[in-house]
């Protein structure tokens, strides 16, 4: 499998010809890190690259993701940080630290829970309306920049394979 049919190589090739030379007798079974290899790394690269995305627009990823994620759960656009840490599986402490900056920049309001008063509940700014917005459709863009070497055929039977894969392995909800 590690042969490549347009003739460029990468990591992994080098990874797998490695393992090849130094345990022949395993070279059939090393199939899956052509496949779990790359997408390792492709989540390494893709993390730099939103990163990178994200601080040219004065904001941290995690930050991003806390917006997309009150954005997309639609009116009253808020959420406890309960939600916030089993969707983004990160500690209180973290969570908390990432909305008091992004209170600070004006982007989310801590609000009392009307029903609890003990919850409370995080929701988005108008000004957090605003950049997610703005962001989102740049955000958009250069994800298909990423995505440039396939048409969309291509990406639509990969995300397909990669839904299979993933839900074999049990990720099926997102909070």
């Amino acid at each position: 499998m590690s042969d490549s049919k347009d003739g460029h190589t990468d990591a992994v090739d080098g990874i797998v010809g490695q393992w090849a030379e130094e345990r022949p007798d395993l070279v059939d079974a090393l199939w899956p890190v052509e496949v779990l290899g790359r997408l390792q790394r492709l989540g390494v690269a893709l993390e730099k690259e939103f990163r990178t995305f994200a601080a040219e627009r004065g904001l941290e990823l995690g930050e991003f993701d806390v917006l997309s994620t009150l954005q997309r759960s639609g009116p009253p656009y808020e959420l406890t940080a309960g939600a916030f840490r089993k969707a983004a599986m990160v500690t209180s402490g973290a969570i908390t630290n990432r909305i008091d900056r992004m209170e600070a920049k004006g982007l989310v309001e801590r609000v009392r829970d009307t029903e609890d008063r003990r919850s409370v509940r995080i929701r988005l700014t108008e000004r957090g309306h605003e950049v997610t917005r703005a962001y989102m459709a740049d955000h958009l863009a250069n994800e298909a920049r990423m995505l440039g070497p396939f048409d969309r055929e291509e990406c639509e039977e990969l995300a397909g394979k990669l839904r299979r894969l993933l839900v074999s392995l049990g990720d099926t909800t997102i909070m």
